[in-house]
């Protein structure tokens, strides 16, 4: 299967940040963004979840992801916010409530094909018991 998406990274710099060492932290979860540096925020695109997804596994946090999508989700596309502090440690920790006090990393994907839910099972594949399950229904060891 093919995927087709534009992920759209936001970050807010804040002054007692420097700005590579925020790119740092975005490139920890998403390593392909090619970033443009705006006033206070770097605005960033990739075409590739991968490196997210791979952290989603590893950390076994797939159902949690599976959630946060689905709560800004439509028929285009899929957003969620990332906690900056963690990104600085290669972790994902999904921003819910008030914004951290570094700011939030903001990720709004657009699913060209083939389509959203493919594609959220793609990137956070369901799971029976904390394990994602193969489209046969097998369960998997996510490659554990």
């Amino acid at each position: 299967m093919i995927y087709r998406i534009d992920a759209r990274i936001v970050a807010r710099v804040n002054d007692t940040e420097v700005t590579d060492r925020v790119e740092d932290a975005v490139r920890n979860l998403f390593p392909d963004v090619e970033f443009e540096r705006a006033d206070g925020e770097l605005v960033g695109e990739t075409h590739s979840l991968e490196r997210f997804s791979e952290r989603l596994r590893d950390q076994e946090i797939l159902d949690t992801a599976r959630r946060e999508f689905r709560k800004r989700a439509d028929g285009e596309g899929f957003a969620f916010s990332l906690k900056k502090q963690a990104a600085f440690k290669g972790v994902i920790n999904f921003a819910v409530g008030n914004p951290d006090e570094l700011g939030d990393v903001e990720v709004s994907v657009t699913v060209h094909d083939p389509d959203v839910e493919a594609y959220v099972d793609h990137v956070a594949p369901p799971t029976e018991d904390g394990t994602p399950i193969d489209p046969d229904g097998n369960g998997t060891d996510g490659g554990r």
